[in-house]
């Protein structure tokens, strides 16, 4: 794995054309520099956005033929969640949260269902479950994950931590400690939308999630060994 040049694609949230263009962007980067790829999406694939099922569908066909790698978000969380549970309070969070537009998408395509699990493919539950919160490309540092890290416990900190942190101790790496296990580690994130649309970058973490569903662009960072992170974003 370490000689790809890894596409990190930030939260997608059902923008189905942002990423198709974004895609369309990375194949036409890839095959200009004649380099083998990995696209590696990093989570919140789903949710606020109009087409979440289409998002799924081609992260899942992606992944399946080997172009691609993906981790699970918090939100792909929520969604199971209150797939599995049938108390209100784990549905309302979901549907509050951009669940609701998840729902809709599925039944757009498959028909509307009294339940609105029904409405949702069971290939796609399947495949979201068996997601992992974290991928690591241990030669050259990188660690891919939703939220972040516990700078404190990192590599054993856990998946709600992976998912779901937003600690200043994480953000700042002026904060973290002086850990073996830390040394020479680049976390690429997601998670947390930049306030200016731009993706945020320093030595120790890159933060590409620009905020597609809330009017910025879909951002992907490319890493290639020896070289400088270069984005690449669909408007």
């Amino acid at each position: 794995m370490s000689d790809l040049t890894y596409y990190a694609i930030g939260d997608v949230h059902g923008e189905l054309a942002k990423l198709d263009e974004l895609l369309r962007f990375i194949l036409e980067d890839a095959e200009r520099r004649q380099a083998p790829h990995k696209i590696v999406f990093l989570g919140d694939m789903i949710d606020r956005g109009p087409d979440s099922r289409g998002v799924i569908a081609r992260a899942m066909a992606l992944t399946e033929s080997g172009e691609a790698l993906a981790i699970k978000g918090n939100h792909e969380e929520l969604m199971l969640h209150a797939c599995a549970n049938r108390e209100s309070v784990s549905i309302y969070w979901w549907a509050e949260n951009g669940g609701d537009e998840t729902i809709t998408s599925y039944m757009m395509a498959n028909g509307a269902k009294d339940d609105f699990r029904d409405a949702i493919d069971t290939a796609h539950i399947a495949w979201m479950q068996a997601l992992p919160t974290m991928i690591r490309d241990e030669e050259r540092g990188l660690v891919f994950v939703h939220g972040g890290i516990d700078p404190k416990t990192f590599p054993l900190c856990s998946d709600e931590i992976r998912m779901w942190t937003r600690s200043n101790k994480f953000f700042d790496p002026g904060r973290w400690p002086k850990r073996a296990e830390l040394e020479g580690v680049l976390v690429i994130h997601g998670h947390t939308p930049t306030h200016d649309f731009e993706p945020h970058s320093n030595p120790r973490r890159i933060n590409v999630d620009t905020g597609a569903c809330f009017g910025g662009p879909l951002t992907a960072v490319a890493l290639a060994r020896n070289e400088r992170p270069r984005f690449l974003r669909a408007a």
